[in-house]
């Protein structure tokens, strides 16, 4: 395994940390600072990789657009003392289960990644190719992520509603 291999192993890391932070944060602005750490993380990782076009595209859409959007969100939901309270308590309760399912998706991919998954050096795809692959066979799969955070953003906003109306 080369430079590039080892770093993006390292960027990976950290956005799984940044990642798990984020998650475990009770406060959503803190939240939202380090969703944004994790998706720069990942594109380190993709352009060490050698896929500068994901990379980039990471930055600006994933990193840029849509958290734009979450701030929206953060604007509109009440962040006072009282909701805090009560998501230290959701933490508290909540987090088995998700982290079985994440455990009982991760196991697969994880077993299945001969020699931790770089075998070889990276391998540069033209924009061209991706934008045929993200169009053709994997536009379902996109749309599909997309609705996904949709409907993310929509149950956060009704689990951090004001109570008395809004």
């Amino acid at each position: 395994m080369g430079l590039s291999g080892a770093f993006a192993i390292w960027a990976g890391a950290l956005g799984l940390v940044a990642m798990a932070l984020a998650i475990t944060r009770p406060n959503v602005v803190h939240a939202l600072i380090w969703v944004v750490a994790g998706l720069i993380s990942l594109a380190a990782g993709f352009f060490a990789l050698g896929a500068g076009f994901a990379g980039a595209v990471q930055i600006l859409i994933y990193a840029g657009a849509i958290i734009a959007v979450f701030i929206f969100v953060v604007m509109t939901i009440d962040s006072g003392d009282a909701a805090l309270a009560r998501e230290r308590v959701r933490l508290g309760k909540g987090w088995k289960l998700p982290l079985v399912l994440v455990l009982a998706v991760l196991a697969p991919v994880a077993l299945s990644l001969p020699g931790g998954g770089l075998d070889g050096a990276p391998v540069a795809v033209p924009a061209q190719r991706l934008g045929a692959l993200l169009f053709g066979p994997w536009a379902v799969a996109v749309e599909v992520a997309s609705a996904m955070l949709i409907a993310a953003l929509l149950g956060a906003r009704h689990l951090a509603r004001r109570e008395g109306g809004q």
